[in-house]
């Protein structure tokens, strides 16, 4: 029988995902918990096992797709149908097993009572209490036939467009939206894509090859007429060439981390009054403990930087700053306070910028946390941070000083009090001990919601962090 899986809820109650690729195809034979696909969401590439053992059915989508939760993903032949996947359960054979009309077909002749039931996949939740797919209902009404125009059919090779009028139903072509804006982008008519594919979902890629083959079927209003010739007594001028609008612009969806970003941002930059304060400081007896810990075997196999002492730094000064370690519940009229760290570090990756955090961090000794920062920034940067591991956080660090920046306004993560931006470390003429002497100087930039932290509270958070820095041996006397 036909089992179908739905694309499960990968965390926090995300909507979509985007199929990055597909490690199985029809008729594969898969086991279950085996990895099927991998999917981006807008927090993280994820991969998402096999509910079931048996034979693939059907792909829902293709590579590129963006599906919604709860959609279709992938359908099954398991039970007796996996033993004889090309056998239909009926005495009439199925036209074409590889047809998503057919499979449904398939599915609707089995009873609900007899579907088999989802198997709970760890991490992604309770089974669904229904596995059955909303038919999609066609438009009503009669087919209209169409001609395509003749120029184009000429032009096209005859894989592509079929020769005589086409039968083309009054209901739209099944494509996601990313497909339809390519398509309009490029002035292809989706109807007559959805033709020369019937039964098949319109791809980017079909998008794609149908352009490249028939570049004629462009419409006018996407094209900016030819110049006109200039009369032969007129002197010559070079003219550029007529380019289509994909040339001189490239047009990228919004999607993924890119979408949860400018979400969180906007809502936290018109939700929380933000006010930012700076404190330049020297840090050379930081950067001469981290040079004398270089060479330390009992430190063989960890990494310890400036951002790691200034995590603990921050661990120390929360807890005698607690308004920047709480949140403001809007819904309840509370303030909660947080007797705990979860700390969030900021790392640019290729997807976009992500906030994977460490939990407890209050509780880690310096080492610890220099190891932690390391592996969630590798495992950030490979895009296999899973959603868990970018929620929950009390306060968050982003380094800004590895790109060569002194300072800046970071916009708070929503739901925290407070994030704060390291500068890079710079040999800086300073005042010491009475004299001008180089010396490795940074900037500290903390933004904070103004409805929890007020100015006094800001500094004296800061003047905390800045003392650890300044003097590493004043980390003693903080608890």
């Amino acid at each position: 029988m036909i089992a179908e899986f739905l694309l499960p809820d990968l965390g926090e109650g995300l909507p979509e995902a985007e199929i990055v690729q597909w490690h199985v195809a029809e008729g594969d034979e898969v086991a279950l918990n085996q990895t099927i696909a991998e999917v981006e969401t807008a927090k993280a590439i994820v991969e998402i096992p096999s509910p079931h053992e048996g034979t693939v059915q059907a792909l829902h989508a293709a590579a590129g797709d963006v599906v919604a939760v709860g959609a279709p993903l992938v359908s099954f032949a398991v039970g007796v149908d996996a033993a004889t996947p090309a056998e239909s359960t009926s005495d009439t054979p199925l036209p074409d097993a590889a047809e998503r009309g057919a499979a449904d077909e398939l599915r609707t002749a089995v009873p609900a009572e007899e579907a088999c039931a989802m198997p709970n996949l760890v991490g992604y939740g309770a089974s669904p209490s229904s596995s059955t797919r909303p038919q999609r209902r066609a438009r009503r009404g009669a087919t209209v036939t169409l001609d395509p125009d003749t120029a184009v059919r000429e032009a096209a090779p005859h894989d592509v467009l079929r020769t005589g009028p086409i039968d083309l139903p009054l209901e739209r072509p099944r494509s996601t939206p990313p497909v339809r804006k390519l398509a309009k982008d490029l002035g292809v008519d989706l109807t007559l894509v959805a033709a020369a594919r019937p039964g098949e979902t319109v791809t980017r890629a079909h998008v794609e090859e149908y352009a490249a083959r028939a570049p004629q079927n462009v419409s006018a209003s996407t094209v900016p007429p030819a110049p006109a010739r200039a009369p032969q007594h007129a002197p010559s001028s070079t003219v550029p060439p007529a380019e289509t609008p994909s040339a001189r612009v490239t047009r990228t969806p919004i999607r993924g981390v890119r979408k949860h970003t400018a979400a969180a941002m906007v809502q936290s930059a018109f939700t929380a009054p933000h006010a930012t304060t700076f404190l330049t400081l020297d840090v050379t007896a930081t950067t001469e403990l981290l040079a004398s810990l270089t060479g330390d075997r009992a430190l063989d196999g960890h990494r310890i930087g400036v951002l790691a002492i200034v995590a603990k730094a921050v661990c120390l000064a929360l807890g005698r700053t607690p308004a920047l370690n709480a949140r403001w519940d809007e819904a309840a009229g509370e303030i909660v306070e947080h007797h705990y760290v979860t700390l969030g570090i900021a790392v640019a990756t290729e997807r976009g910028l992500v906030v994977p955090v460490i939990p407890d961090a209050d509780t880690l000794p310096l080492v610890e946390i220099a190891d932690a920062i390391a592996e969630l920034a590798a495992t950030a940067r490979a895009g296999r941070t899973a959603p868990a591991a970018m929620t929950g956080g009390t306060f968050s660090i982003t380094n800004v000083g590895v790109f060569g920046v002194d300072a800046g306004t970071p916009i708070l993560n929503p739901g925290e009090a407070g994030i704060l931006a390291v500068g890079a470390v710079r040999r800086t003429p300073w005042e010491y001990q009475g004299e001008i002497a180089l010396r490795d100087v940074l900037t500290l930039s903390l933004s904070f919601d103004h409805r929890l932290v007020d100015g006094a509270e800001a500094a004296r958070f800061l003047t905390d962090v800045a003392g650890v820095l300044r003097e590493p041996g004043r980390a003693m006397l903080l608890r």
